[in-house]
């Protein structure tokens, strides 16, 4: 049973869809947006690595599962869209923030630049500033552990005491093209180290004869480039004198935007990549935690040489969607000699159509958080690393340039902070990951199975629209694994709560982490794992505060809203040996959810799927501590884990022996009524959906979800706990 799970999560033993037996892969892609309403336009972006002739098509996807555990593969021509004949060629990717401005200048005869700068990582040669016109280029870089400036054919060394990763410097630079003549300041301040400055503090002062051609118009540029000479660091308060025209730029003003104003003179810089902001600078002194209580400590941008917004593709084609086409999940398939590549998309009803009363949430939030993990290359807590991988993970091994998720730290140790779809994401296909996205197309077979006639929307959709993108609908059905949300999420279900809607939870490690979004930079999310939780890396000092928003990141639970309260548990324990069963509470029979386990005669309910059972990988608990509702039903309760399930960080209060059993590491359902005849189903376990297409859906979970979801649906309201009736 422990190897079966593993192979679903980790795609050793999966069967193929179509031509995709090679391992290799050449064809990729990326769609904007991931969600959008039947009648609208959506682009694909598509590359190729070597120019190839092929058809594009749109197709319905039923079922992304190819897995013999799974409901099987699925999928439908959508007829309505005309297939497109498209040559397809290779479009490269240039990953590396940076900033850049355009300085509109006459003949220079001086130029002056300062900033502070922080190297991160000192194992390249990255260029932290450059100037450059039409016919000169000036930049300073540090070349391993030196600093050097090169000032067109000639270079200098700046500094030849090694720097120091992540200590502030201080540098001037000024040029005087009358004199042809390069003076650099470089200092370090003290900090609260006296046995590291002894080598550190202190000014190192250079000048040398230049030889530079005449500078016209002046391209100025921070940090990485979009091709060479990338940076991995911080930098702050850079400043540029042009003769007498002077330049500023203040990183402390607004934390979301993608262009940055002057301080002073009249230019803009741009940002490209999502560089991360909200991060402490050279004066950050720990008296404050929260950037918006003194923003001038964190005056600086980081950078980093493997930042990927936006791959930046020509559109390959645009579809416009026929309005009469059904909500659901989609895929742009394209498919030549080369391969076959599909990429999915979310379809809600058109504007003004009829809904359902049902809608499976997709939770998008989550796809873009574990965007191109490498959790199965590099291993992770509970899994080695894997040699013998898909061909969508064997890309991210060939091609790291698609950019890393949130799971990841950069190679300067920083951990990842922002995460785009705006770029291709390989785990996103059909039967590419055993994670996520395909075991959330299983509940969408099981919905499609049992005639629910339901919508399809997507965390975007209820991050961007509130309320209003729930409240059509009677039911609400989560994916696998809804594990990131934003504030204007969570508020948006607790209102749908209130005013009586009914919540299938069918999953588990649900409603743990925050994230924020930003209209500066569409597409993507930021997350900072700040404090606690289960993490593969933590924030900085000082950097808690996500920079867009402000709000404090991390766990909801250590943000007064921990998952408990909305849905009756929380995140318990995480193990992927095995998968285990269910065994049904005393006294759930006779309560008043005994409809909930109608037609299921066996107490030992789950016993079979994914792993060997329906609750397993990651599961949540009933804890009246933690907010849940006093009068929720227990319906069953699994324990039965292999060594492996163990509770969460979180649940830690100090290194001691737990108890075996451990009464913390458990997967409950639970039931109970919210305000307006509404309710709440939790089931409290990510393995759910491997357990329910088992025998045709003729099993004890796919009957025990009929029964929940037939009763969701019927609009009789659920009576107050303690009166007759539902």
């Amino acid at each position: 049973m422990a190897v079966e799970i593993l192979n679903q999560i980790f795609n050793l033993h999966q069967m193929p869809m179509d031509q995709e037996t090679d391992s290799s892969k050449l064809i990729t892609g990326y769609c904007e947006p991931w969600s959008l309403r039947a009648g609208e336009e959506i682009a694909w972006f598509g590359s190729s690595h070597a120019t190839t002739d092929g058809v594009l098509e749109v197709v319905r996807l039923d079922c992304g599962d190819p897995t013999r555990t799974g409901p099987g593969f699925a999928e439908v021509l959508v007829e309505e869209v005309e297939p497109r004949a498209v040559e397809l060629s290779p479009q490269a990717l240039y990953p590396g923030s940076y900033a850049e401005s355009f300085v509109p200048a006459g003949e220079v005869s001086r130029l002056e630049v300062s900033l502070w700068f922080q190297p991160t990582l000192l194992k390249r040669d990255g260029v932290i500033f450059s100037l450059s016109s039409a016919e000169s280029v000036v930049e300073v870089a540090n070349r391993s552990v030196e600093l050097v400036g090169r000032f067109g054919g000639e270079e200098l060394v700046i500094r030849d005491r090694p720097l120091e990763r992540n200590r502030w410097y201080f540098l001037r630079l000024k040029i005087d093209l009358e004199t042809a003549s390069a003076n650099v300041e470089v200092s370090a301040p003290t900090t609260a180290s006296p046995g590291r400055d002894l080598l550190q503090t202190g000014e190192d002062n250079s000048s040398c004869p230049i030889s530079l051609g005449p500078f016209g118009d002046l391209t100025f540029r921070l940090a990485a480039g979009a091709i060479e000479g990338r940076w991995d660091g911080r930098i702050a308060a850079p400043k540029l004198v042009v003769d007498d025209s002077h330049y500023e730029w203040e990183f402390e003003g607004d934390m979301e935007g993608a262009v940055v104003e002057p301080a002073a003179g009249n230019v803009n810089l741009e940002l490209f990549q999502l560089p991360t902001r909200g991060v402490t600078g050279p004066t950050w002194s720990g008296e404050h935690q929260r950037w918006s209580d003194d923003p001038k400590q964190w005056n600086a941008i980081h950078f980093h040489h493997d930042d990927l917004y936006d791959a930046g593709w020509e559109a390959t084609a645009k579809l416009r969607l026929p309005e009469e086409l059904k909500s659901g999940i989609y895929c742009l398939r394209f498919e030549s000699e080369l391969g076959v590549d599909r990429v999915p998309f979310f379809v809600r009803p058109a504007e003004g159509a009829p809904t359902a009363d049902v809608a499976l949430l997709m939770p998008t939030c989550t796809y873009m958080a574990y965007a191109n993990h490498r959790m199965l290359i590099e291993g992770a807590d509970f899994v080695g690393a894997r040699s013998n991988l898909r061909p969508e993970h064997q890309y991210l091994v060939d091609h790291p340039e698609v950019g890393l998720s949130h799971y990841e730290k950069h190679p300067d140790g920083s951990g990842v902070m922002f995460s785009s779809r705006r770029r291709p994401v390989l785990q996103v296909r059909p039967g590419a990951d055993g994670w996520n996205f395909t075991p959330d197309t299983d509940i969408h077979a099981f919905l499609r199975d049992a005639e629910a006639n339901h919508d399809v929307i997507s965390d975007d959709d209820v991050h961007f629209d509130g309320y209003a993108a729930l409240a059509p609908y009677r039911v609400i059905v989560t994916g696998s694994h809804p594990e990131y949300w934003s504030t204007e999420m969570l508020d948006a279900l607790d209102e749908w709560q209130r005013k009586g809607g009914r919540l299938m939870y069918l999953g588990g490690n649900g409603f743990y982490w925050r994230v924020s979004f930003s209209d500066s930079w569409p597409g993507a999310i930021e997350l900072r794992r700040a404090e606690d939780g289960v993490r593969n890396w933590q924030t900085g000092d000082g950097e808690n505060y996500h920079a867009w928003g402000g709000e404090y990141g991390g766990l909801w639970r250590r943000n007064g809203r921990a998952p408990n309260q909305l849905v009756g548990i929380g995140f318990a324990a995480q193990g992927f040996e095995k998968a285990t069963f269910y065994q049904v509470a005393q006294g759930a029979r006779g309560s008043r959810a005994s409809w909930i386990l109608a037609g299921i005669e066996d107490d030992a309910v789950g016993t079979s799927g994914l792993g060997g059972g329906a609750a397993g990988q990651e599961v949540d608990r009933y804890d009246q501590r933690l907010g849940s509702p006093s009068h929720a039903v227990i319906i069953a309760s699994a324990t039965q884990f292999g060594p492996d399930m163990l509770r969460t960080k979180e649940e830690f209060e100090g290194t001691v022996a737990f108890p075996s059993p451990d009464p913390y590491v458990r997967a409950d359902i639970v039931f109970f009524e919210t305000p307006n005849g509404g309710a709440v189903f939790s089931v409290g376990s990510i393995s759910w959906f491997g357990a329910l297409a088992r025998n045709g859906y003729d099993n004890d979970v796919a009957q025990m979800t009929k029964n929940v979801l037939e009763r969701f649906l019927d609009p009789e309201p659920f009576d107050l706990p303690g009166t007759t009736g539902s």
